[in-house]
């Protein structure tokens, strides 16, 4: 896991740490738990700090986001309607172009396999993207 330090100092997987130990119901572990299988899923993600408090997690641009509410856990995936989701995760956010979230309320279990599966196509369209950036562009009448 990369650390990356928030502009104020503290690195982001300290503050995410305490997020979830604020949350001293069933919303604490069950973001945990997720965090935990992020973990196993994609190794080398960066754990970020955005927007004045939301745990990010990030590889080659932003996998999913992980907001907690009062009577939820939602875990977006910014990139979510482009993934394959055969076990239906998502259950929020299913109207926009391009997000997809997953609304976890207590008592919830989700299936471990199948979220990581989404966490490694997330990984994989982002680096899609990432490597099609890196082409160089080829100079107009160029030959092939």
């Amino acid at each position: 896991m990369s650390i990356a330090k928030t502009p104020e100092g503290p690195p982001a997987s300290a503050l995410i740490d305490e997020r979830i130990a604020s949350l001293q119901d069933w919303r604490g572990p069950a973001l945990g738990r997720m965090r935990q299988l992020i973990h196993e899923a994609a190794p080398e993600v960066v754990e970020e700090w955005k927007w004045k408090g939301t745990p990010v997690w990030s590889l080659s641009g932003i996998l999913c986001t992980g907001e907690s509410y009062k009577t939820a856990v939602k875990l977006t995936f910014l990139k979510g309607a482009s993934l394959p989701d055969p076990a239906k995760l998502f259950n929020a956010s299913l109207d926009g172009n391009a997000r997809r979230a997953i609304d976890i309320h207590e008592g919830d279990t989700v299936d471990a396999e199948a979220f990581k599966a989404l966490i490694r196509a997330a990984v994989a369209l982002n680096a899609e993207g990432a490597k099609a950036k890196a082409k160089p562009a080829r100079a107009a009448g160029a030959a092939h």
